[in-house]
This record gives C-alpha cells, sequence and structure tokens, in this order.
C-alpha cells in the first residue's frame, strides 16, 4: 500500500491544482507533509484540507461592526502604534495615552516587538490570537507569527502564519475594509519571510486606501520589499522616496523600515553614500525609543551597512542588533528554507554573510574592503572561510546561499 502521494498525485485525487496543494503544504494544512528537497510528500491518508469560508460560514465569530454585504473592520485596534504619529523619543508614551483594552495591549505587544523584546510581544498578542475584534485579531496573529520566530517556536509561528493566510481566503464576502485589513497581514507575513505570496493576493492597488495612513506606509514598504527581492531596485527605492516625500515619515515605525529597504536597495546598486544616509535617518528614528527590531531583522540584506556605520559609533548598540540578528534568522530559516526549498546559509557568521552577501552582488574585493575599512586580504580571508564552510568554490555558487 502506498503510504505518500505527490502533489500532482494529491491534486488528481482531490481535484484541484498542483499550486493549491503546494500552498496548502506551505500553509501547513496538511498533517503530515514534508519536503524532500524541493517537492513534498503528502501522506496518502491525508485528507484534503476543508475551506475555511465554509467554517465561516459555520460558525461566523462575533466581529466589530457590521455593514452590508460584509462585516465592517475597526481600525481603533488594527496595528494602533504603527498608525500613530509620535514624536522620537516618546514612543511609549504614546502607547501609554491609548484607550485601556485593546489598542493599548495591541501598542504594547508591538512595541515590544520592535524594541526586540520578543517573549513579551507573545505573551501580549497571544491573549488577542481568538478576539472577536478583527483589528486587534488580525495585528495579534501578525505580531505573533514574527515574535516566535527568534524564540525558536516554529510550530507557534507556522500556526500564526497559517491564520494569515486564512483571514484571507474568507475575506472574499467582507466588507473591502475586512479585505484591505486580510490582504496586509498575509502579504505581511509572506514577502518579509521571503515566501511565496499567497494564492489569494489582490493587487495592492486594491486595498491600499482602505488601510489607515500608517498602516499604508508600511504597506508600501512591503511593496518595495517584493520589488527588492525581484532585483527591482530603482523601482523600490522610488516608491519609498514617494511614500516619505508624502507623509510616511510622520509615521517612525513605517519610516524605519522604508528606510532600511532603501539602504538594501542603494546596496545592490552600489551606491554606498545614499545607501549611508537612509541607514543613518533610519537610526536617528529608532534609537530614541530602542526600536532596533528592524535592523537585526535586515542584518543580512543591509551590505555590511551596519559594520561600516553603526558598530563603529554605536558599538554597545551594535551588539545587541547582532543578538537580535542570530535570533531571529534562525527561526527564519527554520520556516524558510523547508518551504522554499531555498538553502539559506545558516553556519557563517554575520561578517562572512554580509561579505558573501556584497561578493554575490558584484562587489570587487578591493570595494568590500574599502566599504569596511578594511584590508583587502581581510576580506580575502572572511570569503575564503566562508566558501570553506559552504562548499563552493568561487561567486557565483555564493549566490544560491545568499538572500535574494
Amino acid at each position: 500500500m502506498k503510504r505518500y502521494f505527490s502533489i500532482r498525485e494529491a491534486a488528481e485525487k482531490w481535484g484541484v491544482s498542483e499550486r493549491r496543494i503546494n500552498q496548502y503544504c506551505i500553509e501547513g494544512r496538511i498533517p503530515g507533509a514534508q519536503k524532500v528537497g524541493r517537492a513534498w510528500t503528502i501522506p496518502a491518508g491525508a485528507r484534503k484540507p476543508e475551506d475555511p469560508r465554509q467554517n465561516r460560514r459555520k460558525a461566523a465569530p462575533v466581529m466589530s461592526g457590521s455593514a452590508v454585504g460584509g462585516t465592517l473592520l475597526d481600525h481603533t485596534n488594527f496595528m494602533p502604534l504603527m498608525s500613530t504619529p509620535f514624536q522620537p523619543g516618546h514612543c511609549l508614551e504614546a502607547v501609554e495615552a491609548m484607550a485601556a483594552g485593546p489598542q493599548r495591549d495591541i501598542a504594547l505587544a508591538e512595541y515590544h516587538y520592535f524594541c526586540g523584546q520578543p517573549e513579551a510581544a507573545v505573551r501580549e498578542a497571544e491573549a488577542y490570537l481568538s478576539s472577536p475584534d478583527m483589528g486587534a485579531r488580525f495585528s495579534a496573529s501578525l505580531l505573533y507569527a514574527y515574535a516566535n520566530l527568534p524564540l525558536g517556536a516554529i510550530p507557534q509561528a507556522k500556526f500564526a502564519l497559517g491564520q494569515l493566510i486564512a483571514f484571507l481566503s474568507e475575506a472574499g464576502e467582507q466588507s473591502p475594509q475586512y479585505q484591505a485589513a486580510s490582504a496586509f497581514v498575509a502579504s505581511t507575513g509572506a514577502v518579509l519571510l521571503h515566501l511565496p505570496m499567497p494564492e489569494e493576493m489582490p493587487e495592492i492597488e486594491t486595498f491600499l486606501p482602505l488601510l489607515p495612513l500608517g498602516v499604508r506606509a508600511f504597506a508600501l514598504y512591503v511593496q518595495a520589499h517584493a520589488l527588492y527581492l525581484k532585483a527591482e531596485y530603482t523601482r523600490s527605492v522610488g516608491i519609498v522616496e514617494a511614500a516619505l516625500a508624502m507623509g510616511a515619515s510622520h509615521y517612525p515605525i513605517p519610516a524605519i523600515y522604508l528606510h532600511l529597504v532603501s539602504v538594501m536597495d542603494y546596496m545592490s546598486l552600489k551606491q554606498p553614500d545614499r545607501a549611508e544616509a537612509h541607514l543613518l535617518k533610519a537610526w536617528e528614528i529608532a534609537r530614541p525609543d530602542d526600536l532596533i527590531e528592524g535592523f537585526g531583522e535586515h542584518h543580512g540584506l543591509l551590505g555590511a551597512m551596519l559594520e561600516a556605520v553603526i558598530k563603529p559609533n554605536w558599538p554597545e548598540d551594535f551588539k545587541r542588533i547582532i543578538d537580535i540578528t542570530y535570533r531571529f534568522s534562525s527561526g527564519w530559516r527554520r520556516v524558510h528554507n523547508p518551504l522554499t526549498g531555498h538553502d539559506v546559509a545558516d553556519d557563517l557568521t554575520t561578517t562572512e554573510f554580509e561579505m558573501c552577501m556584497l561578493a554575490a552582488r558584484g562587489w570587487t574585493n578591493q570595494e568590500i574592503a574599502e566599504h569596511l575599512n578594511i584590508s583587502v586580504n581581510t576580506v580575502k580571508t572572511h570569503l575564503s572561510e566562508a566558501m570553506k564552510k559552504l562548499q563552493v568554490n568561487n561567486r557565483k555558487d555564493l549566490k544560491k546561499y545568499m538572500l535574494k
């Protein structure tokens, strides 16, 4: 008796597309499905996942507000800190000024997450994972997914990521505001972890105008990040510059992430002066409130700019950022690598990884040395050691182990 099916066999058995089966596997909706190389194996006795829309019809939860043709999502508790234009240095004051209850609780979870305190963020978000208020529930699921990664709680992170996809899947009959919020959290969950975009994802132009201004600014960062992953660096940085010029700079958390993706773009375009300007702007916004999580999350994509700029001037902060990097990237790889089949390197030091990223982007040893203010021989030594660990012989082969 056959014990496992291929994706093609499962698709034929269940009467759906192979792409749908692959998405079920990525979302963790087929118990026992395993990634073998670049393909999935599915237990022969597995059942076809239920349509979450059917489950919603059977037992629809009470949600905030109502509207003809669907549920009206109240934005009050939807990523409230991200949507707040506070002055740098007054982040916690802005949180404490919010109404007691879901709004303040979710904002506090945001604050702790963006300050690199995932334990507190998980504890605060977990209380709202089944909240009837969908603004709070969407926010809690997104924060819970990301905060569990640096804690190594991978099943919990995968569960929450699956919830984000389920929200999007069941959004079709809901109000436009509900659809927009579900598209935002689902796209954020996928793009920032470099996972495949959900099949049901609408075009950004259809939901962007329906988001609160601060969340809209972060959604533009997500779009810019997606373009970066496609190596469309000029388009990506164009979105960032336009977003900042049109008011995104008033919202500190989205502004930090927008500046960071610009660093990624300009380093890929080999324009380190512009990259440094954006990094320092992000640091100027983040440092007064200790909002350093984004720097650790993006470390591998920033082209050694943290080593070149932050390390010499703020060595203690740099150490904390690197700690965030190691913790977050370890959890991230445990989700990303099995689901995508990409073997992003997990045994390099942060310095080796950054140099390999630059080398894979076409930077010469001399350019890397000048950027980091070190000798060419030091660069050669680090790259040689990295290649030895990865068992590759040339720069071309480095690319398959580096972040896109």
